[in-house]
């Protein structure tokens, strides 16, 4: 596996690949690496001849300095992952190389990115679709790969991608869970014993609520049970109980007829958790 810090490196390390005519799949991470990511880079692998990723904890997608100071990092540990699932190439650049002085460019999809969690986290989404085109640049990739599990930061991408007419396929790849149902994330790594125990009341919730679509239900009444389920976790601090229409995140309201995307996010300890679910009636 090639091993680049700097731009030129990881082009000129996919440009190899491009010369004997192989696509590329890219995979882009912010370290911490956990099966999640692992089966993006699995699913890559199937699909292409070769599979690139980058590793870089991108600050501008942060709303608080204590969040990022905290955000785990082990590029040693990462690196070796990566290399054990046959990856061909690892971007590790500096912040300075991806944001140079005098860098004043953004990207924003400006509806997709202030509305549900983008209200929780205000200019989260700015600053992940702006990284996210800035690597689509470097990379030059076929198809790029996202979980589920972040439905909104998807719908941004695939937003961006079409608005700006990337040459780039987005590829959604299924949540990976734990074996209780959390969904797996990096931040998993700083819950306490107790919070990590109480934060499975979001994968329950969704499970709930997929039973009560099932049954019969309206929006407001799916809304109400959410928030109930949640709140009777005490270690829980709900944040946002969000449904919509997939893909483009639209209001929906009455009995549910049609797919509804749910999105949650909730804090345990100061740590701020989400998670999705697409649901059928």
């Amino acid at each position: 596996m090639k091993i680049c810090r700097t731009i030129p490196e990881f082009r000129a390390a996919i440009a190899e690949f491009r010369k004997a005519d192989e696509t590329v799949g890219l995979v882009t991470t912010m370290g911490a690496l956990h099966e999640g990511h692992l089966a993006l880079m699995r699913q890559a692998k199937a699909n292409h001849d070769r599979v690139v990723a980058t590793i870089f904890v991108n600050p501008t997608q942060f709303g608080e300095v204590a969040d990022l100071a905290h955000y785990p990092s082990d590029d040693d540990r990462d690196i070796g992952l990566l290399d054990a699932e046959g990856i061909d190439a690892v971007f590790l650049p500096e912040v300075d190389t991806i944001y140079p002085d005098g860098d004043e460019t953004i990207v924003e999809t400006t509806e997709l990115a202030n509305k549900l969690h983008g209200k929780v986290r205000p200019g989260h989404f700015r600053g992940v679709a702006t990284v996210v085109t800035k690597l689509f640049n470097i990379a030059q990739a076929d198809a790029a790969y996202f979980g589920e599990k972040d439905y909104q930061q998807l719908q941004v991408i695939k937003r961006l991608v079409r608005d700006l007419h990337i040459p780039v396929q987005i590829v959604g790849v299924a949540t990976v869970r734990e074996p209780d149902g959390l969904a797996m994330s990096s931040r998993n790594l700083r819950l306490t014993p107790q919070d990590r125990a109480a934060a499975v009341v979001l994968s329950q919730s969704l499970t709930e609520a997929e039973a009560l679509v099932a049954q019969g239900t309206t929006v407001e009444e799916l809304r109400d049970a959410i928030r109930t389920k949640i709140k009777s976790e005490p270690r829980a601090i709900l944040r946002a109980v969000d449904i919509a229409a997939p893909g483009s995140l639209s209001p929906v309201s009455g009995p549910v007829k049609d797919p509804i995307a749910i999105m949650l996010s909730a804090e345990f300890g100061g740590i701020l958790l989400i998670d999705q679910r697409e649901i059928s009636p």
